[in-house]
């Protein structure tokens, strides 16, 4: 017996289809990470495939829509991580050294990553939605940005050069460096700048 369209409960409107679609993704994600296909987040809703394809056209899109979802978790984590550090240059080279150390072990941030479209990626990340989440999470640190002179202009310059020197390492790791090296190597070049 065929089972209800949407599991029985139809969405209200598009943008719950889509908020639905993400969840049941994530959900197949937790499940089988990057094998992930369109037929499986259907399936998972109670939907066929074409459901899916009209919301997001391509898996790639829809991996697209799980990474961006997850960056406010993201942020979260890597606001709490950061609490206590009240240096401007120390925040940074943390906030950097962790990200790049946890971005690739997230499940659906790793995958947003490897999605072979680095392109497509740096400029969501140097996107204006990309900024203002920084911004966001950057005024919920300890960090005085005001009393250091980073305000308006100026914090969004430093964010976007640490945005563009993180989008490198994301792009090209570095091998072979520990987490000491790499804070070492992050505190050398990027502290200078601030």
């Amino acid at each position: 017996m065929k089972r209800p369209a949407w599991n029985g409960a139809p969405p209200r409107d598009g943008e719950e289809a889509k908020e639905r679609i993400i969840d049941a993704a994530m959900r197949c994600i937790d499940r089988r990470g990057a094998k992930t296909s369109l037929s499986e987040v259907a399936a998972e809703l109670g939907v066929i495939r074409q459901t899916v394809y009209r919301y997001f056209p391509s898996t790639e899109e829809l991996f697209s829509a799980v990474g961006y979802a997850a960056v406010n978790s993201y942020l979260d984590r890597l606001v709490a991580h950061l609490a206590g550090i009240t240096e401007a240059g120390e925040l940074a080279v943390e906030a950097m050294a962790y990200t790049i150390e946890q971005v690739p072990a997230d499940p659906y941030l790793g995958l947003f990553l490897n999605l072979g479209e680095s392109g497509n990626f740096s400029r969501g990340a140097t996107s204006a939605t990309a900024f203002a989440a920084c911004r966001q999470a950057f005024a919920r640190t300890d960090v005085d940005w005001a009393a250091l002179g980073y305000t308006g202009d100026q914090l969004d310059e430093l964010l976007e050069f640490l945005l563009r020197v993180l989008l490198s390492f994301a792009d090209d790791p570095l091998p072979g460096r520990d987490g000491e090296q790499l804070r070492a190597f992050l505190r050398r070049w990027v502290t200078p700048a601030l």
